[in-house]
């Protein structure tokens, strides 16, 4: 009896001792290559500690690569058992499709409003399937050494704005704006896009678009395009051919005064200027009109509806919920801001001014983004072309609303 129990006690033992030791292991699929440090160093460590029975590993794939590589794994069965979620369509078609799992029933969404969320929820917001990480925010960075040679002051008008502009092209030392039209994509996203919420006034213009109840011909979406065909004349010779990595490169080595910008290029920038860096708000019409800046949704992580471990994996995402996640993501990489209904305080003072606006300010997301861009022609790249085709002036503003409005209502039945 004596050696049975003595033998008991020894396998309950070894049993206890495996299961102490035992771990589950899960990956996360990303396209941010660029944070893989930020992750080994400071996330998966902080979480890691909380929760030592899972370890965490972080596989991202080339930006430009990601959606390609994902779909393969997700259909061989080898993606990773989080997925992280870029915003809208691409990642609902995931749902749709079944390989995202719902996570309408998860704790930590209680810490994202009905906005932080719409950017990874079906239409009719019934189910939810990627925890908000971080947005970005529009606006426009300038070399606060240059406007003080210049003896200019933030400008919060449109006419403040120009004004500002034409002293700077005036003096000779700088190109007034750092922007260029040959990748296209920046000439909507920190032009169209960084401007025009002030006159289409945020969520109400965006919504009433995606109802039908406003045209792309209407004043408030042509407008923008009037203001962008002014500031041809401001970006300096050859922007026609010019890169987005041209541009950023002008700004950082301090030959450009402005850059219209979002808030992801703080932490590179910072590594790059040896000047001080402020930021202003798109300007308004007029003084005392309300503002409006895009706020934009851009990152979330959901759980892979295949996933073995998908009980660490809910783990995981709950985390990405608190204070603590939100607190060491958005301060590891300032530009990014917590979507989480949590008090984050910012420690970069140019991350600091891009989010002050949150309080001065209503937020929207890019107009194209949501709905709009899911038929042919795809609105978000026709609207590339369009603000392309305004800076160069090779199309009046009427035109390319009547053009991008006809090719909305060609497969958009509430435009029709």
């Amino acid at each position: 009896m004596k050696q049975t129990t003595l033998g008991m006690a020894l396998l309950a033992s070894t049993v206890l001792a495996g299961m102490a030791t035992a771990e589950t292991t899960i990956s996360i699929e990303s396209w941010r290559n660029d944070d893989l440090v930020l992750w080994q160093d400071k996330i998966i460590p902080a979480f890691e500690a909380a929760n030592p029975g899972i370890k965490v590993k972080f596989t991202p794939s080339a930006p430009a690569e990601y959606n390609a590589v994902l779909n393969s794994k997700l259909d061989a069965g080898s993606a990773g058992d989080l997925i992280t979620c870029r915003p809208f369509d691409a990642s609902l078609a995931l749902y749709e499709g079944g390989k995202l799992a719902d996570l309408s029933d998860l704790p930590a969404m209680g810490s994202f409003s009905a906005v932080a969320k719409s950017a990874w929820q079906t239409d009719d917001a019934k189910a939810t399937f990627c925890v908000p990480m971080a947005s970005v925010i529009h606006g426009f960075i300038y070399n606060k050494d240059a406007f003080a040679a210049l003896n200019l002051t933030v400008p919060e008008t449109e006419d403040e704005f120009f004004a500002v502009l034409d002293a700077i092209k005036a003096d000779g030392t700088y190109i007034p704006m750092a922007m260029g039209t040959n990748d296209q994509w920046e000439a909507a996203t920190m032009g169209y896009n960084n401007i025009g919420p002030n006159y289409w006034k945020g969520e109400e213009g965006r919504l009433a678009l995606i109802a039908g109840t406003q045209k792309l011909t209407d004043e408030d979406w042509i407008a923008p395009y009037r203001t962008l065909a002014k500031w041809g004349q401001y970006l300096g010779d050859g922007f026609e051919a010019q890169t987005y990595p041209d541009s950023q490169n002008l700004f950082t080595l301090g030959r450009a005064a402005i850059y219209p910008a979002g808030s992801w290029e703080i932490s590179g920038f910072n590594s790059l200027v040896d000047f001080e860096m402020g930021a202003f708000k798109p300007p308004v019409k007029a003084k005392g009109d309300k503002c409006f800046i895009s706020d934009h949704t851009d990152i979330a992580i959901g759980l892979n509806a295949a996933s073995p471990n998908a009980e660490a994996a809910r783990t995981f995402l709950n985390w990405v919920g608190t204070s603590e996640f939100a607190s060491l993501y958005a301060n590891a990489l300032p530009g990014f801001f917590s979507l989480s209904n949590h008090d984050v305080k910012m420690e970069d003072p140019l991350a600091q001014e891009f989010v002050s606006w949150r309080g001065e300010c209503e937020s929207t997301i890019r107009s194209t983004y949501q709905i709009l861009s899911r038929g042919t022609p795809n609105l978000e790249n026709e609207t590339w072309g369009a603000s392309v085709a305004a800076i160069k002036g090779t199309e009046t503003p009427e035109a390319a609303g009547a053009r991008l409005q006809a090719g909305l209502a060609s497969w958009y039945a509430p435009q029709q």
